[in-house]
């Protein structure tokens, strides 16, 4: 089994806030990550991927994974408020970690669509917050 893995960037904006906490409680979890008005990071995502060596020499062609992270992730999270603009997040605290496992669901449900034929899935997902928060979720 061979892994490839591949790096996308994006930005996004957010507000850690939980609504079934009290203002109080929220400053005191989150602190300065609570502020009102959020804060942004520039987010790197790494995608590794597990299979068998195809006849191609490749375990999948990388281009749809590119369109595969495009079109479900960067595109549509890019210079978006995550609190505001990601459906996923309408009551759940845009963590790092929630990120993450959103991430991997807006993957999965289209996985087969991409890759209808691979002997091949997502290994794991490695979301870099910043230069000391790296989030990573293990699949396989």
């Amino acid at each position: 089994m061979i892994q490839l893995t591949r790096r996308y960037r994006f930005s996004a904006s957010h507000r850690l806030h939980a609504s079934a906490l009290t203002a109080e409680a929220n400053r005191e979890i989150y602190g300065k990550c609570n502020n009102p008005f959020g804060h942004g990071h520039n987010y790197v995502l790494e995608l590794t991927v597990a299979g068998p060596v195809g006849e191609d020499g490749r375990i999948l062609d990388p281009r749809h994974l590119d369109r595969l992270v495009d079109e479900t992730v960067t595109g549509p999270m890019d210079h978006r408020n995550l609190n505001s603009e990601i459906p996923e997040f309408a009551g759940l605290a845009p963590t790092t970690e929630n990120l993450v496992r959103v991430i991997a669901g807006r993957l999965g449900r289209r996985w087969t669509e991409f890759f209808p034929l691979a002997g091949c899935g997502i290994s794991s997902i490695r979301l870099e917050e910043t230069a000391n928060n790296s989030f990573e979720l293990r699949l396989l």
